[in-house]
């Protein structure tokens, strides 16, 4: 399938961020392919100076970490493209007279972008939903997983422990960890520099200690999700899970 229609202009600036690291990854391999200038003296005794193994080393530490980067610009075109079509599906919808009606068109929707990326509609939907968060109300993430800062999996983190915050939470959640010039701002590494499990332990304490409405009122609210999960695996075997107070 292949369209012609002009994607939108975040799209574009999310491809153009994809295209720049690519480049990146074509200088870093190309690189050194000529050799020294053997008629240079000065490049002839650093030629002997070198360490050609560590040189290849370090370059081969480059290329991973622009691939790291790469592949959050991805994420980002990923989910640029999947917040223009559900945008670009609603507006071709017929009006929805029910809410019957509603569901089914987002059902198509979801429909469409399992079968497109080859997922699980259940995995669409998530995808849809995440879209929907990052585009509209983190600016901050979203920033900086087209920027290659943080990775998909940071993103994700902040989607979710963000959710169920209203707007102004929200914001002070993601400016803590992602505006160095927010008041109280995160001190040491950057979040992008932290593994995703420690991300999460930290900015669930924020939440925690921030969060507007009370442990007892939370709690109360979400052992009403409690819940038991069966899941088949290979070999005869299970998993069961269970979200319980």
């Amino acid at each position: 399938m292949k369209s012609r229609v002009a994607w939108s202009g975040d799209s574009g600036v999310a491809v153009e961020a994809v295209a720049a690291s690519v480049a990146v990854l074509a200088a870093l391999l190309g690189s050194g392919a000529g050799g020294p200038d053997r008629s240079d003296p000065a490049a002839a005794d650093a030629q002997r100076d070198a360490d050609p193994l560590r040189d290849l080393a370090e370059g081969l530490l480059d290329g991973l970490a622009e691939v790291a980067r790469l592949e959050a610009r991805t994420a980002a075109l990923k989910v640029q493209l999947a917040a223009d079509y559900a945008r670009a599906g609603r507006f071709l919808a017929p009006p929805a007279g029910s809410v019957r009606d509603r569901a089914v068109q987002e059902m198509a929707l979801v429909a469409e972008v399992a079968c497109v990326l080859t997922v699980s509609e259940r995995t669409a939907g998530a995808l849809l939903s995440e879209a929907r968060a990052l585009t509209t109300a983190l600016p901050l993430t979203w920033a900086a997983l087209r920027a290659g800062t943080i990775s998909w999996q940071h993103a994700r983190i902040l989607i979710e422990e963000t959710s169920g915050l209203d707007s102004a939470g929200a914001a002070s959640l993601e400016g803590h960890f992602l505006d160095p010039a927010a008041p109280g701002a995160a001190r040491g590494c950057a979040a992008g520099e932290l593994v995703p499990s420690r991300f999460r332990a930290k900015t669930r304490t924020w939440r925690e200690r921030h969060h507007p409405e009370s442990i007892e009122a939370r709690h109360t609210v979400s052992v009403a999700d409690r819940r038991v999960e069966f899941v088949p695996d290979r070999d005869g075997m299970a998993w069961l899970s269970a979200r319980l107070p």
